[in-house]
């Protein structure tokens, strides 16, 4: 896996060989998102249901906005994202306690 300097890991599982995203684009995903117990937490692929986002733009947690920038249509790519740069020492509960690591499985599907 590669580390970035803000802590974020990522692999590429596919690169892909589509539009790359940029900041200020709108980026269409699917994912699946679990704890580093294996514990899903949620999936936009269980609800069959692509989520879309501003790149950059702060809408999503900052871990996303790093990890999905350079990605390229088609491509797939496992995201490890520490707490900082996920939902911090506060969680999102009930599903992400306080201080989670996040594991995100992220598949770009449109670049607009």
């Amino acid at each position: 896996m590669t580390r970035t300097p803000s802590g974020l890991r990522y692999q590429d599982v596919n690169g892909g060989d589509g539009a790359e995203a940029t900041a200020d684009q709108t980026v269409v995903v699917h994912y699946t998102g679990w704890l580093p117990n294996g514990e899903k937490f949620d999936s936009s692929r269980d609800r069959n249901q692509p989520f879309s986002f501003t790149l950059g733009a702060g809408q999503v947690i900052a871990g996303w906005d790093e990890g999905v920038a350079g990605m390229k249509v088609g491509g797939r790519r496992k995201l490890v994202i520490p707490a900082d740069l996920g939902y911090g020492t506060a969680g999102a509960p009930p599903a992400i306690p306080p201080g989670a690591t996040l594991v995100f499985d992220v598949e770009l599907l449109e670049v607009r």
